[in-house]
């Protein structure tokens, strides 16, 4: 799970053959999930997040390829979706297909009361979209140590509370059958608590296990945590970086020569 370094330029053909190959499933996925969805609008709204998320991954492609670890996890977590835009999340029928391979019913073992569908999707939305932000996050922002493993969780995070948010902004839109069966709480009042606890706890088990194995692979993994969390700048921000700022542009007016 270290991160990728290659450019676009420089992957392999077995690399794009497997991205390919991964893309032309997902859409296979999608159009089975497409036809004839218990619930079309919602349906549609479940994709919304989905199409902006794939058109993002092809237009970075060529600039910022990621690994087959995040393409995989990512790969994963869309199919899942997709199986509950289907069905609307509260009807996956998960149950019944339990029952007819292990011969049981795991929501009577389990004394569930409620399809927990959402709740695993939402678990595994952390668990398999940490480490592909992780990625972004070192390549890019070029981040190190102890800020590697905490942006990628606070990222899940926050983007959990924004898919909260845009579902409640659906159900003030799009009341009635469409806007509850987007929401999904099924009676559950901290439903959206629990949704978005879940998946920060799937982020935090992600980066564990990338620090667990970053730690018993890189020999620099402690001086390079330390180093992240010692202070690099001892001067003060806010208005001392302004009075500073002022100064220097007053220094620069009064010695034309030093522009």
């Amino acid at each position: 799970m270290l991160p990728h370094r290659r450019t676009g330029a420089h992957l392999s053909r077995a690399q794009h053959i497997y991205a390919g190959c991964l893309l032309a499933l997902f859409a296979l996925v999608w159009l089975a999930a497409a036809w004839q969805p218990w619930l079309r609008g919602a349906w549609l709204l479940e994709n919304i997040p989905v199409l902006a998320l794939v058109a993002i991954l092809l237009l970075s492609y060529r600039t910022l390829p990621l690994s087959r670890i995040s393409y995989t996890a990512l790969f994963i977590f869309l199919c899942l979706h997709e199986i509950g835009a289907h069905f609307t999340y509260s009807r996956v029928p998960y149950d019944i297909w339990w029952e007819d391979i292990f011969g049981y019913s795991l929501n009577n073992q389990m004394d569930w009361q409620r399809n927990h569908y959402d709740r695993f999707v939402h678990a595994l939305y952390g668990v398999l979209s940490a480490y592909p932000v992780r990625e972004v996050f070192l390549r890019v922002a070029d981040v190190r140590g102890f800020w590697g493993y905490l942006l990628p969780v606070l990222v899940v995070m926050s983007t959990s509370l924004l898919f909260e948010l845009f579902e409640w902004l659906v159900v003030i839109l799009f009341a009635g059958d469409v806007g509850m069966a987007y929401l999904g709480i099924q009676g559950d009042i901290w439903d959206s608590h629990k949704d978005a606890a879940l998946a920060s706890l799937g982020a935090v088990g992600t980066m564990t296990l990338a620090g667990v194995i970053q730690s018993s692979l890189d020999r620099d993994f402690s001086r390079e945590w330390n180093a992240s969390v010692t202070v690099k700048h001892p001067q003060p921000l806010g208005e001392v970086a302004i009075e500073r700022l002022l100064q220097d542009n007053q220094s620069t007016s009064a010695d034309p020569d030093r522009r």
